[in-house]
């Protein structure tokens, strides 16, 4: 049996490493296996910014890397926390009636649900506005090279 609430927990706190697909899928899903791989990458590239300093054009890449799989991870726990009772029993326990309350929401979901929003926008933000950024910085650097 596969509870809803506590699927939405796992995808919004270990989402980017995929705790949640191997709840609901089991320890043989490759996507499951995969997840961790861009969180790794973005943590590797935060290491380099730590180490070389926001110069390193790398780690512009690479971090929202991590930003997108923590984003991911949380738009998944919102997609399960609003999945509807009869809809995530049919899917995820289909040998259960399509009213079990296994499938049913209740104030923590809706907690998971509304921490996943703000976190997972805040993290998109945060990749995509560090590399815009640091991008655009490096072409105004750039352009002050060629006009001397």
């Amino acid at each position: 049996m596969k509870r809803k609430t506590l699927a939405a927990w796992l995808a919004f706190l270990g989402g980017p490493l995929g705790l949640h697909r191997f709840y609901l899928y089991g320890l043989g899903d490759l996507v499951g296996w995969a997840l961790p791989i861009p969180t790794a990458l973005g943590l590797y590239g935060i290491e380099r910014v730590l180490q070389n300093g926001q110069d390193d054009v790398a780690s512009w890449f690479l971090i929202p890397l991590a930003g997108f799989s923590i984003a991911l991870g949380c738009l998944t726990a919102i997609l399960y926390g609003l999945m509807a009772r009869e809809q995530w029993n049919e899917k995820f326990n289909p040998s259960l009636a399509r009213d079990h309350p296994a499938g049913g929401t209740n104030w923590f979901t809706i907690v998971a649900v509304a921490l996943s929003l703000a976190f997972g926008a805040a993290s998109l933000m945060f990749g995509l506005v560090y590399s815009f950024q640091k991008y655009f910085e490096y072409q105004v650097e750039e352009g002050r090279k060629i006009s001397e």
